[in-house]
């Protein structure tokens, strides 16, 4: 019975039948009886609404091969932090086995109460973190972007996260209101001699603990899927021993920033290495391999968010 008299969506019927699944403990058969439908429609519903996120399930239960591989990267990379999920099969995004446990990492410094300045990176993973934080409040901190919210047609950036947080956690934020990457350096000198980026970029320097992806920089890297980097930069990057970026900023397989391409444009701040502040990575996938490798090498990153096959690649 619907009390309100209105027609329910098809998203109201998965939601529901998602919601008595998975939290409800239903099984499929009991979800057709409760609803009226057919065993196989109840299926369907159940899996569009994992599908398309209408319900969201974390992994509470730590286990056993996750917790090993957990203390061996702490141990063989100096790591502060360390969390490794599950994988899920061959084809699917990693994003998604990793995207819950970054947010309880997140949520983890949100409920502290003390004021802290939290720094965000951007692109893929990061964004399912943010869609996984529990909404909340935590108005005593402070979220800042490290990396310019400006693509190459003026646009906003698809990636940028920190508004997507700020408004799940309802905590003041900063945007850095530069491009990703500028067409000059001339231009990037401009950006950053303005008042109110310089404020922006003292405070993403002064962050208390950074949360940031890791991009490789193979064929499938994110700055040229998402057209901040020509296929001959790339190429020429490369030539010069890129394999990895945090932020937009380049590296090398020890996690040395590089002098070339777009380094010189870069908008927002790089993470120094070496921070003795938490510096967390939040990456899986095995194309990603070389430049995780080379961000905790530098100590570009002391923390890692990711998932059994990619630990199994790092401690190989």
């Amino acid at each position: 019975m619907n009390p309100s008299g209105a027609e329910p969506t098809p998203q109201d019927d998965a939601a529901r039948a998602g919601w008595l699944y998975y939290v409800g403990g239903l099984t499929q058969d009991q979800i057709a009886t409760e609803l009226g439908i057919s065993r196989q429609r109840a299926q369907r519903l159940v899996s569009r609404a994992m599908a398309e996120g209408l319900i969201h399930v974390r992994l509470n239960h730590r286990i056993g091969a996750c917790m090993e591989m957990e203390s061996r990267l702490r141990s063989r990379f100096d790591l502060g932090r360390c969390r490794v999920m599950p994988s899920l099969p061959a084809g699917a995004d990693p994003v998604l086995a990793i995207a819950g446990a970054a947010a309880a990492e997140l949520e983890r410094f949100l409920r502290m109460p003390e004021p802290l300045v939290i720094g965000l990176g951007t692109g893929r993973a990061l964004r399912g973190l943010a869609e996984e934080l529990t909404p909340t409040e935590a108005q005593q901190h402070k979220l800042v972007s490290l990396i310019g919210n400006i693509a190459p047609d003026g646009s906003a950036s698809f990636f940028d996260v920190v508004m997507r947080v700020a408004d799940k956690v309802r905590a003041p934020h900063y945007p850095m209101p530069v491009p990703v990457i500028s067409t000059s350096p001339q231009e990037h000198a401009a950006f950053h001699s303005l008042p109110p980026v310089r404020r922006v970029v003292d405070l993403a320097q002064s962050a208390d603990v950074v949360f940031v992806g890791v991009g490789q920089m193979s064929d499938d890297a994110p700055l040229r899927a998402d057209g901040f980097l020509s296929l001959d930069e790339l190429q020429d990057m490369r030539a010069a021993g890129a394999v990895g970026e945090v932020a937009g900023w380049v590296f090398d397989p020890q996690g040395r920033y590089l002098d070339v391409g777009t380094n010189r444009r870069t908008g927002g701040i790089r993470v120094a290495p070496g921070l003795d502040r938490p510096s967390i990575g939040v990456a899986a996938g095995d194309s990603k391999v070389p430049a995780i490798l080379g961000a905790m090498k530098s100590r570009i990153i002391n923390g890692l968010v990711t998932d059994e096959r990619t630990a199994q690649a790092l401690l190989a």
